[in-house]
């Protein structure tokens, strides 16, 4: 059978079980979208390529799976750039592939379509791998190494580029996936972290995204030894939210940091314990550190670990539980009931109203739903307060926190999965990605989906910092565009909400609809304020 590059890397693609590519076909890569045209692997036209990205993202925080996107030279690969880095930062598999110039011209300022002076520069930062394949057999070894990378270390994003030329030229064999490898099981240090967990009269979890797949030995450790968990966004619902150890992501207030001071042991699962789970430069962490991290350079910094296990949290975690005795759990469920008291004591008007509005949410919506959202104030108040069942139903830009993530993302999480999505953005956020809604009419019009608007007409978050500063509020007042002619331009279904009473009702209903909905709720009207 007679292929070229283009058409192999597809079936490649195919035979690690790729079902999904998010992209947008331009003269660049047509040589991909020829063997996208003979394949099963489904694709979805997204309205930017940043856009990509993000539902790239969505739909491997949702699947377990890598996202795949491709994107054209130039443009196409710094247009997408943002995403990747946000992949980046929250630890996302993401394979982009991209066309680049000739090789002849590569490098020689020839002034050709799309050029740059280099363009794997604009990925380097914010990749695991960004590589050339320079002939199709590169091309076929950077595949077999972008999934070697997902499944064995931390499963950050993948760039490759193919010149022209490459993407066009024969492959006579057939292209197979390999044998991946797995991630590390050294448990080297298991009877040191044994012996510090034993002698432990306070121990306490820290979970972050790593730890998702292992949420019920995570769950088995934290009632072996009576220890309180805290999650990392990322990690919300590896613990139900019922459960009487369930600190909840509380790592970025003072009640939590106290908690933290106090313990005098601290296992830290799949975490960074980055400034951006705690949100200050750093807590106080004096007691006994083991880390459980496939990522070797998480092991020292500023939480160097006492004990380092280098290996799979699965793995890890099982080793640990069937060495470790039962303690009685009484005093640490009475630590966390604290806790959750200490959080009530003193809190704004602000976050008191998006308690009320978030509650009011979450009756509305199915336990299944999935919630996209973006860095805006009522999500922020969500990453505390909000609560979810399972894991990965609740996606934030944690890390890089750029703004726009929520609508592509959830679009991405939706085709992934066939669950109800839910994206919970703002209005200063939504306009960075309002495109995208063209993208979601086309695809789900069969499933539940609404997008749910926080509209307060202003970068409200910014507007609150330049006040606290003393900076008389500049650039932050929006002008916006009416709602609800820009929903139904997009065939979505709209409604707007004014009172507390009418959200969960309204999420109901529409839930029971399916379809896609445009939910626009006052902000002005609901939310209280100092």
């Amino acid at each position: 059978m007679t292929q070229n590059c283009g058409q192999a890397m597809v079936k490649l693609l195919e035979s690690y079980g790729v079902d999904t590519v998010f992209g947008i076909p331009g003269v660049h890569n047509l040589e991909l979208y020829r063997g996208l045209a003979e394949s099963p692997i489904r694709h979805v036209l997204s309205r930017h390529e940043q856009g990509a990205g993000f539902m790239a993202d969505g739909y491997a925080r949702t699947t377990g799976k890598a996202g795949v996107a491709f994107v054209i030279t130039g443009p196409g690969v710094s247009n997408i750039a943002t995403a990747i880095g946000q992949a980046f930062s929250d630890s996302i598999p993401m394979l982009v592939v991209s066309s680049v110039n000739e090789s002849w011209s590569l490098g020689k300022g020839a002034g050709r379509l799309h050029e740059s002076k280099e363009q794997l520069d604009f990925t380097r930062p914010v990749t695991a791998l960004s590589a050339r394949a320079s002939s199709p057999s590169e091309a076929e070894q950077l595949i077999h190494q972008a999934f070697a990378i997902f499944s064995s270390a931390r499963p950050r994003p993948v760039h490759i580029e193919v010149p022209l030329d490459i993407l066009a030229l024969p492959v006579t064999e057939m292209w197979t996936a390999k044998e991946l490898p797995q991630r590390p099981a050294h448990l080297v240090e298991l009877e040191r972290a044994l012996a510090l967990v034993n002698s432990a009269k306070k121990p306490m979890i820290i979970a972050g995204g790593g730890a998702v797949v292992a949420a019920a030995e995570l769950q088995q450790l934290a009632e072996t030894i009576a220890a309180p968990v805290f999650t990392s966004v990322a990690a919300k619902g590896v613990l139900p939210s019922t459960h009487s150890l369930l600190a909840g992501s509380l790592l970025c207030v003072e009640p939590g940091w106290q908690m933290i001071a106090e313990a005098d042991c601290v296992i830290a699962v799949g975490t960074e314990l980055a400034d951006t789970d705690f949100w200050r430069d750093r807590i106080e962490i004096s007691a006994n550190l083991i880390r459980i991290d496939v990522d070797p350079e998480k092991m020292t910094g500023i939480y160097p670990a006492k004990v380092a296990m280098v290996a799979d949290s699965v793995i890890t975690l099982r080793a640990l539980n069937n060495q470790l005795a039962v303690r009685e759990k009484a005093a640490a469920e009475e630590r966390v009931r604290q806790l959750r008291a200490a959080l009530q004591d003193n809190l704004p008007l602000m976050y008191q109203s998006h308690q009320q509005v978030l509650a009011a949410i979450r009756d509305g919506l199915s336990p299944a739903t999935v919630i996209s959202t973006d860095m805006t104030q009522l999500a922020y108040s969500g990453n505390i307060f909000y609560s979810v069942e399972q894991p990965n139903k609740w996606l934030h830009p944690t890390g890089y926190g750029t703004l726009g993530y929520a609508l592509p993302s959830a679009i991405g999480a939706a085709i992934g999965e066939p669950l109800p999505v839910v994206v919970l953005v703002g209005d200063g956020g939504l306009q960075y990605t309002i495109n995208e809604l063209a993208t979601a009419a086309e695809y789900l019009s069969e499933q539940s989906f609404i997008v749910l608007m926080w509209n307060n007409s202003r970068l409200g978050q910014i507007w609150d910092d330049m006040e606290l500063r003393n900076i008389e509020p500049v650039a932050v007042a929006m002008h916006n565009p009416d709602f609800e002619l820009l929903a139904r331009g997009y065939h979505f279904g709209y409604q707007k909400i004014s009172q507390m009473s009418e959200i969960a009702a309204t999420l109901q209903r529409l839930q029971a609809e399916s379809g896609c909905w445009f939910v626009e709720l006052d902000a002005n009207a609901l939310e209280q304020r100092d």
